[in-house]
């Protein structure tokens, strides 16, 4: 088990390579406040941007991270080199798409080929 007050140094890679941070963080800091921190960081020339911290994923050893639960609680380990760096992938939730219009276009006619192969 982590002490309480042991620094974890995390950085944060984005989805197209790009990384955040590295930071350091207590191991009682709560997956919310590393995506509020993520979201504070977010560099502002990327297509896609998340709105709230809703809309970001920490993945860590393949393990979804939830929101309310603790680095510590999350069994977040520092790895096997002393003062090593973990890299948590952030995956951004795509924006949701309003349903009404994606039906209009289901539902309007569309062109085809009428092309016949002998």
């Amino acid at each position: 088990m982590m002490a309480t007050d042991e620094l974890l140094e995390l950085k944060f890679r984005l989805y197209d390579g790009t990384d955040i941070g590295p930071d350091k963080y207590a191991s009682a800091t709560t997956v919310s406040t590393l995506k509020e921190s993520i979201l504070a960081q977010w560099p502002k020339d990327k297509e896609i941007s998340p709105k709230t911290i809703n809309d970001v994923k920490l993945i860590n050893a393949g393990k979804v991270l939830e929101n309310n639960k603790t680095l510590g609680e999350s069994r977040i380990s520092i790895g096997e080199l002393p003062g090593g760096v973990m890299t948590m992938h952030v995956v951004v939730r795509p924006p949701v798409t309003d349903k009404t219009n994606e039906k209009q276009a289901s539902l309007s006619p569309k062109k085809r080929c009428n092309c016949t192969i002998l």
